[in-house]
């Protein structure tokens, strides 16, 4: 199976320019990896830090390109391994996940749920709506299809009490922080195909850069023990996004989180080799 590597470098929903940067440096991290050319998306421009409809009314042209091109990525038969810049990237992707692989589990690791619509978010970030598009909670105009059996939130732990009243609720199936977490996520995704979807705030604040820091996260070593779990299934793609870099020189967490999902690599690195 050979894989199709992506570099989002847009903005979506952005508060700064940090995250356009880290994707760069993530995708070249994906490079060292699996040794492949990757496809750029997008270029980078001045975040807006505005409310969710202005952010993706100015997202829309390239997030509307990147689904185009994961749309013929999966029509190929490749695996995309996609390097975003925010989680609202995903608004894009995992439609087109849902349309080629309706089989497919999305394993959404996240210090936040990400499932508030226009009408019940406070903030008004774009990002906070970026899982509850494409399970259809609303109209993003980028599509959905995304069945809520088909959802797993992993490692969140500061959900709005919209969001909570869902999670509670059973409406999406969530493995929270802790002890045997690799193990309760293996049964939960109990064989089934998986897409896999990092938003790096999902880490313990200060293992990498990232917009919001929330204690209680996931360390290197468990995400890497999760990636395990993953990894015994088939991955039908990944997607990282929410690293942010300090400068472009700033190349060690990149390094280190591809280093920490190797297990859901080494598939495509045993082909190249």
């Amino acid at each position: 199976m050979s894989i199709a590597l992506t570099h989002f470098a847009a903005r979506a929903g952005d508060h700064n320019d940090r995250a356009m940067l880290a994707s760069r440096l993530l995708t070249e991290a994906f490079t060292d990896r699996l040794g492949t050319a990757s496809v750029v998306i997008g270029t980078p421009s001045p975040a807006i830090s505005g409310g969710w409809k202005e952010e993706l009314d100015a997202a829309r042209p390239d997030l509307l390109r990147l689904s185009s091109h994961l749309d013929e990525v999966f029509r190929e038969g490749a695996v995309p391994v996609t390097a975003l810049s925010r989680c609202a990237v995903a608004l894009a992707t995992l439609p087109v996940v849902a349309r080629h692989r309706p089989d497919a589990v999305v394993v959404w690791f996240d210090a936040h749920a990400d499932l508030h619509t226009p009408g019940t978010t406070d903030s008004g970030y774009l990002g906070g709506l970026a899982f509850a598009g494409p399970l259809g909670l609303w109209d993003s105009g980028l599509g959905a299809g995304l069945r809520a059996d088909n959802a797993v939130l992993v490692g969140v732990r500061d959900p709005d009490p919209a969001e909570r009243v869902l999670i509670e609720a059973g409406a999406v199936a969530s493995v929270l922080p802790g002890p045997d977490l690799a193990e309760r996520l293996r049964r939960a995704i109990a064989g089934r195909p998986v897409y896999v979807h990092i938003d790096c705030d999902v880490l313990e604040p200060g293992i990498v850069p990232t917009d919001y820091a929330v204690r209680g996260g996931l360390t290197l070593d468990e995400l890497h023990a999760c990636a395990g779990a993953l990894a015994e299934s088939e991955v039908v793609g990944i997607e990282v996004g929410e690293l942010e870099a300090r400068s472009a020189d700033d190349r060690a967490p990149a390094r280190e989180l591809v280093a920490a999902l190797s297990p859901l690599l080494e598939p495509f690195t045993m082909v190249r080799s």
